[in-house]
């Protein structure tokens, strides 16, 4: 199966500035989510698992622990390193290997599951989906890992970060210009149209206390608002960021509310 071509706008280290700030300030997937994957699919010790965008590797690192043999894959050199660095500390074996859905290192495969963490919307996703089902055994599935928060008053903060986003420029972002368009699809009806047509959801609700440091953190590790995209005004936007969160909270104290989520799709 050929692999899908990228994008003309395609940046393959859109994210090597963000690496210092990505495992820090993003938003930790439970174990307790990882197991309950591995239960629905109904995986066993050993079996091979792939990573996709596994960024500094905190979902590689998850099923690593939990017995499986995993591969882990980003384009990113710098991500890889710290995905590296963080499975040594972990104690865990993980084959690492520098590529993408547009350059798919050789010899991969088969799995039994393929996850993606918050990197599907960077794809070609129904050429993704296709090449996948060549390199997914019967019975395996992918997994689209995500967090998802819910309009309550404790996340206005985010609507902050959300609106100086958009001042700086992250309407610019491809994956934000084409989710506003009216034909946009969204991943489950990609993946209705694939061979991996039975879905599933399951998810785990947090709460947890933040300071303003984690909300500019979490900022500068998005493509969108990361230390290369602002440039020059990187430190214009953390200052209007910090003044408008301590607007909001003098005390520089914030709630956050999320549900992290994987959306699993098998053949139907």
């Amino acid at each position: 199966m050929a692999e899908p071509a990228p994008p003309a706008a395609y940046d393959p280290r859109r994210f090597r500035t963000t690496v210092p700030f990505y495992a820090r300030y993003r938003l930790a997937y439970p174990p307790a989510l990882i197991a309950r994957l591995i239960e629905v699919v109904g995986m066993k010790p050993g079996e091979a698992a792939m990573d996709l965008g596994c960024g500094p590797g905190p979902i590689a690192i998850l099923l690593a622990r939990a017995g499986m043999k995993v591969t882990a894959v980003d384009p990113e050199p710098e991500m890889l390193a710290a995905a590296k660095a963080a499975a040594g500390e972990a104690g865990v074996e993980i084959d690492f290997r520098q590529g993408s859905s547009f350059d798919m290192p050789d010899g991969m495969g088969p799995f039994r599951l393929v996850t993606m963490g918050r990197s599907f919307h960077w794809m070609d996703r129904p050429a993704t989906l296709r090449m996948l089902d060549a390199m997914i055994v019967p019975g395996g599935a992918v997994a689209m890992l995500h967090d998802d928060h819910p309009r309550t008053a404790e996340n206005r903060w985010r609507l902050i970060l959300r609106d100086l986003g958009n001042k700086y420029g992250r309407t610019a972002s491809p994956h934000v210009q084409a989710s506003g368009r009216p034909d946009y699809r969204n991943h489950v009806s990609v993946l209705m149209d694939s061979a991996f047509n039975r879905l599933e959801q399951v998810g785990i609700f947090i709460r947890r206390e933040i300071t303003a440091d984690d909300i500019v953190g979490l900022a500068f590790s998005l493509s969108t608002t990361a230390p290369q995209k602002l440039g020059a005004q990187a430190a214009e936007f953390e200052k209007e960021l910090r003044g408008a969160l301590a607007a909001l909270s003098p005390e520089g104290r914030f709630t956050e509310i999320a549900e992290l989520q994987a959306l699993i799709a098998r053949r139907g």
